[in-house]
């Protein structure tokens, strides 16, 4: 996937935050909606490619595909994510 040191320099291109790896569970979630039709990127297009990972800005709101093991840092491209408070006030991404 994305080695740590990478990672580490990866930030988002709006809002320079810092981007972490996404979970198996939000990749499956997010691969259900793409295999339904029920997923765009902020561009409107249907997100027709799978995704074999993604990163996740750290406010949890922008997911970035990575395709072919170089993560798609275009802010169009990117999925936006409902975002919830969680108990001890964090954002968790929720689909």
């Amino acid at each position: 996937m994305v080695a740590d040191e990478v990672l580490a320099l990866l930030r988002c291109p709006e809002t320079r935050q810092p981007l972490t790896v996404a979970s198996a569970g939000l990749i499956a979630e997010l691969e259900a909606l793409r295999i339904g039709g029920n997923l765009r990127d902020r561009a409107g297009n249907p997100a027709a490619v799978s995704f074999e990972g993604g990163l996740v800005r750290v406010d949890g709101a922008l997911f970035f595909p990575i395709r072919d093991g170089i993560p798609v840092l275009i802010a169009a491209e990117a999925i936006e994510l409902p975002v919830s408070r969680g108990a001890g006030g964090d954002t968790q991404p929720r689909i």
